[in-house]
């Protein structure tokens, strides 16, 4: 009974030691920010489409990490993370790591202007909303990988 209890023990802990590995892993670093610039999109999208009230709080938190993933995004593609945990990212990244920096730091740059410009309706969300998905949309089309 106790060598159960150690054996369940052992597989727990290295499971939850490879969890935590992967977590720390450039790819899924990636990952999570991109979820984090999704959501933020998902929340811009909602005032705009009407789905949502406006709210200022929340514009400005969405504008806020768009902004700090653009400035942050380019600093997690070391070499020799190009593959694995389903990277969707483009090997075009390192053959043009200066250009995919330029593209994210746009986003950083547009992010922070609509922020300093704070939209006051959904109208203007909508339009914050497109000048910042168009740098994504720019990048994805460059850099992104398509599933299958």
């Amino acid at each position: 009974m106790k060598m159960n209890t150690v054996l369940s023990a052992i597989v727990a802990i290295c499971l939850g030691t490879t969890a935590a590995i992967a977590a720390g892993e450039p790819q899924t670093v990636r990952q999570e920010l991109m979820k984090k610039a999704g959501g933020s999109a998902g929340t811009l999208a909602g005032i705009a489409k009407g789905e949502k009230p406006y709210d200022a709080e929340a514009v400005k938190a969405a504008l806020t990490t768009l902004v700090e993933v653009g400035k942050t995004f380019p600093d997690h593609f070391p070499a020799g993370s190009e593959t694995g945990l389903d990277t969707e990212a483009s090997p075009k990244i390192w053959e043009n790591m200066d250009d995919f920096k330029a593209k994210a730091a746009k986003l950083a740059t547009v992010a922070e202007a609509q922020l300093a410009a704070m939209p006051a309706d959904q109208a203007a969300v909508g339009a914050a909303l497109e000048a910042v998905g168009a740098t994504c949309g720019d990048c994805h089309q460059s850099y992104r990988l398509k599933k299958n």
